[in-house]
């Protein structure tokens, strides 16, 4: 069985505002959002810029865990993660 790393990510939208996701492929899912190709209706609103946060997980439950923490975080503790993190991405 082929074991797929997956990423959790944290993208800020051309407005400031921040979008927490999962993917096993970045690259690919970061130019969903932006072409609004399969990409989070989000980013509708407002144009997904860049990924501020990266971090790799073993297995899908691991990362699906981490997304639903971090997305019960308040702005201000997810800019404090993303700061804390600056050679993560």
């Amino acid at each position: 069985m082929i074991k797929t790393e997956w990423t959790l990510y944290i993208i800020q939208a051309a407005n400031g505002h921040l979008y927490t996701g999962i993917t096993t492929n970045l690259q690919r899912r970061l130019k969903q959002h932006q072409n609004h190709n399969g990409g989070a209706r989000f980013f509708r609103t407002s144009e997904a810029q860049k990924v501020v946060y990266q971090e790799q997980h073993p297995d899908r439950s691991s990362a699906s865990r981490r997304e639903a923490a971090i997305k019960k975080l308040s702005r201000r503790h997810k800019l404090i993660l993303i700061g804390n993190a600056s050679d993560h991405v």
